[in-house]
C-alpha cells in the first residue's frame, strides 16, 4: 500500500467545515502526531477549476492527512484524486455524509445513499487513478433508507469497489426540515447498526462517528469496529490529544505544556502574517486549549481580544507573559 497509515487507523478527527483547516491541523500536530487528522471538504470541481495551491496546500508536519473530496462525478473524482497524491496526501476520502442543503444541490454528500451503484463506480474510478486508500465517510441512512438492512445493502454494494475503509456517523442524514447541526444532534444515535455492520462484514475495515466526546469512549468502541472518530469535541477540548499516541499507539512522544504549545505556534503566526495573514485566522483554534482547566474563561477571553491584534510583537510578549504567569 503507498501509505505509512496502517490497514486499521484506530483514532481521528473528523472533517468539518470551517475547523479543521491547514492552521488547526498544525496545532493539533503540536498536541498529537499519530492521529489522522483530514481536510475540509474540497469538491472535486473546486480542485480541477480553483486555486489548487490555497485549496489543497499544508504543511508537512500535518501528516498523516487525509483529502476529504466532495462530488458524484467519477471522472472529474478520480483526476481529483489523482491530483490529491501529487500533493502528497496519505488518503482519499468520499463525503457520503455531509447534509447541507448546498451539497444536495450538487447531488453528494449525504443524499448520495441513495445511489450505492454511483458511489461504488465513484470509489472503483478513484483508486484506478491513485495508488493511495480510497475511503467513504457515510451516514447510517437517509430519510425512505433508514433501515439497517438499507446500509448493509449500501456497504456490500460500494465494499465490491474495493473501498479501503468505511467511516460510519451513526446517525440517519434527515435531508428535509433540519440543519447540518440539528443533523448531528436530533437523530438518535444507533452505534448496534455499526457494530452489526463489523459482524457482517468482518473483513472490511470499519470505524465509527458521532456523539463520541473523550479518548476513553473511542478506546472503548474498538471492543466492537476497527477504529473511531471524534468530531466537535476534538475541537471543543483539543488538549485532550495530548495522551492519545500512547493511548492509541503506544507511542510515548515528549508532551508538550498548554502554554508551550502557545509559544510553538508563534513562529507560525509569524510567517502567516508575513504572507498577508490575520492572527485571529490561526488563533480562534486555540480557544479550547484549557478546556475544563481553572481559568479557562479568563483564557478564551484574554485570547479572544489578543488575537486581534495588528501587533505582533504585543502577541509575542502577551503569550510569553501568560507562560511566565502559569
Amino acid at each position: 500500500m503507498h501509505s505509512s497509515l496502517s490497514k486499521k487507523p484506530i483514532l481521528s478527527i473528523a472533517p468539518m467545515m470551517d475547523w479543521t483547516d491547514r492552521h488547526f491541523r498544525f496545532f493539533m500536530r503540536l498536541i498529537t502526531k499519530r492521529t489522522l487528522l483530514y481536510t475540509e471538504m474540497i469538491t472535486s470541481s473546486a480542485i480541477l477549476r480553483g486555486d489548487r495551491e490555497y485549496l489543497l496546500g499544508y504543511s508537512p508536519v500535518e501528516l498523516p492527512l487525509v483529502l476529504q473530496l466532495g462530488g458524484d462525478n467519477p471522472r472529474e473524482l478520480a483526476q481529483a484524486s489523482k491530483i490529491g497524491e501529487e500533493y502528497g496526501y496519505s488518503e482519499i476520502n468520499l463525503n457520503v455524509g455531509c447534509p447541507s442543503s448546498k451539497v444536495q444541490k450538487g447531488r453528494f454528500g449525504a443524499c448520495l445513499m441513495a445511489y450505492p451503484e454511483l458511489v461504488a463506480e465513484c470509489i472503483a474510478t478513484m483508486k484506478a487513478s491513485t495508488n493511495l486508500p480510497v475511503t467513504v465517510k457515510h451516514r447510517i441512512g437517509i430519510e425512505g433508507k433508514e433501515k439497517y438492512e438499507d446500509l448493509a445493502k449500501f456497504v456490500e454494494v460500494v465494499s465490491k469497489a474495493k473501498c479501503d475503509r468505511f467511516i460510519v456517523h451513526a446517525r440517519i442524514a434527515i435531508l428535509e426540515g433540519l440543519s447540518p447541526l440539528q443533523n448531528r444532534k436530533i437523530p438518535p444515535l444507533r452505534y448496534e447498526d455499526v457494530y452489526q455492520l463489523k459482524r457482517d462484514f468482518p473483513e472490511l475495515v470499519i470505524e465509527i462517528n458521532g456523539g463520541i466526546l473523550t479518548l476513553q469512549e473511542a478506546k472503548a468502541q474498538l471492543n466492537f469496529i476497527d477504529g473511531s472518530m471524534i468530531g466537535r469535541a476534538a475541537y471543543e477540548n483539543p488538549y485532550q490529544f495530548s495522551i492519545a499516541d500512547e493511548m492509541f499507539f503506544q507511542d510515548s512522544n515528549f508532551i508538550l505544556k498548554r502554554e508551550e504549545i502557545l509559544l510553538e505556534m508563534l513562529p507560525y503566526i509569524e510567517a502567516h502574517i508575513k504572507k498577508g495573514g490575520k492572527a485571529h485566522h490561526i488563533l480562534r483554534h486555540c480557544l479550547g486549549l484549557y478546556y475544563g482547566q481553572k481559568g479557562a474563561k479568563a483564557y478564551r477571553s484574554f485570547l479572544s481580544k489578543l488575537m486581534y491584534s495588528r501587533d505582533f510583537n504585543e502577541i509575542c510578549i502577551k503569550l510569553q507573559k501568560l507562560q511566565l504567569t502559569k
